[in-house]
């Protein structure tokens, strides 16, 4: 896998909906949907969150394909992951050889959890695509400007991580 293939960091101009958002709202609804991941536990959640994905994807314009090619990178971690939940969550054995059990609910574990790191990884991506990098950090400053109160360096806190999504585009050059 080539460092070509990462898309974090990339902003595709657009006129969409999702790209005129202010960025602290965009920022806000990342986490929400983050933390609404985290806790999302049987299928009808899971649709859901996948339903409201797809809706944003399609609001923004931008390809599925983009999403997709910036999973191949973490290809090998979804797999890995996949296969630890398979053989090691306890539950109704499905088939046992050696020291190895795949079980009904490893399967539906490993499945869910594969799901759950893809979407958000595809959340976080069309973040990226969505929002200049400058937009990205002006939300970023809005957002913590309340810390400043109690002396935390906000806007060199935006600062790093606006030079760090700038640095990303020159990282796969090289």
């Amino acid at each position: 896998m080539a460092l070509k293939d990462i898309t974090l960091g990339q902003y595709f101009p657009g006129n969409s909906p999702i790209h005129r958002l202010d960025p602290r709202a965009k920022l806000v609804a990342l986490i929400l949907y983050i933390v609404a991941l985290f806790l999302a536990e049987w299928f009808i959640t899971y649709a859901i969150m996948l339903g409201v994905l797809i809706l944003v994807v399609a609001l923004s314009t931008v390809k599925p394909k983009a999403l997709l090619r910036g999973m191949k990178p973490i290809l090998i971690l979804l797999i890995f992951t996949a296969v630890l939940n398979m053989f090691y969550t306890p539950g109704r054995e499905l088939v046992s050889f050696w020291i190895f059990t795949i079980t009904y609910e490893g399967i539906i574990h490993a499945f869910f959890m594969v799901l759950r790191i893809m979407m958000l990884i595809s959340c976080t991506f069309l973040l990226t695509y969505t929002t200049s990098p400058l937009a990205l950090t002006d939300g970023l400053e809005g957002l913590l400007s309340p810390l400043k109160k109690i002396k935390v360096p906000v806007h060199e806190l935006a600062m790093m991580m606006s030079i760090a999504l700038r640095f990303i585009p020159t990282l796969i050059e090289e």
